[in-house]
């Protein structure tokens, strides 16, 4: 159980935090929501969308983290999960387990997600893909 001494209470409202560049991809835009201030670390959760078109996309990693869910608010991405392709639209929710070897390899111009990790520094490693992924949809 999380330590209630260990946390504090955060409300952050649209206009509280604003989109920025610096996040793990250059492609994508954060915005965060105040969870990492207010589980002194223990969790973060931020938005994120798209600010470019797909050209590479992620490249294979895994997430060095205990928990990490994405719940798809807007558009869609198509991701491979231990090379399986997933198209994720509006509305979806999925959890990638510890240590899942994926790729997000194409996204709409209006792609925007939520997503919680633990740790809130979690980490990133890339990693050798079973395959190259298919080519990302053009943005018109």
């Amino acid at each position: 159980m999380l330590d209630k001494a260990a946390t504090s209470f955060s409300h952050v409202k649209p206009g509280d935090t604003q989109w920025r560049g610096e996040g793990l991809r250059d492609f994508f835009l954060y915005k965060d929501l105040g969870i990492a201030k207010a589980t002194n670390g223990n969790v973060i959760a931020h938005l994120v969308k798209a600010n470019k078109p797909p050209e590479k996309g992620t490249g294979w990693h895994i997430h060095v983290a205990q928990f990490q869910i994405v719940y798809m608010t807007k558009g869609w991405a198509r991701f491979i999960y231990d090379g399986v392709e997933t198209l994720v639209e509006a509305g979806d929710c999925l959890h990638q387990r510890p240590g899942i070897v994926h790729y997000l390899f194409d996204y709409s111009p209006d792609m925007e997600y939520m997503e919680i990790v633990s740790p809130a520094d979690f980490g990133t490693l890339e990693v050798e893909g079973p395959f190259d992924p298919p080519a990302p949809t053009p943005w018109a």
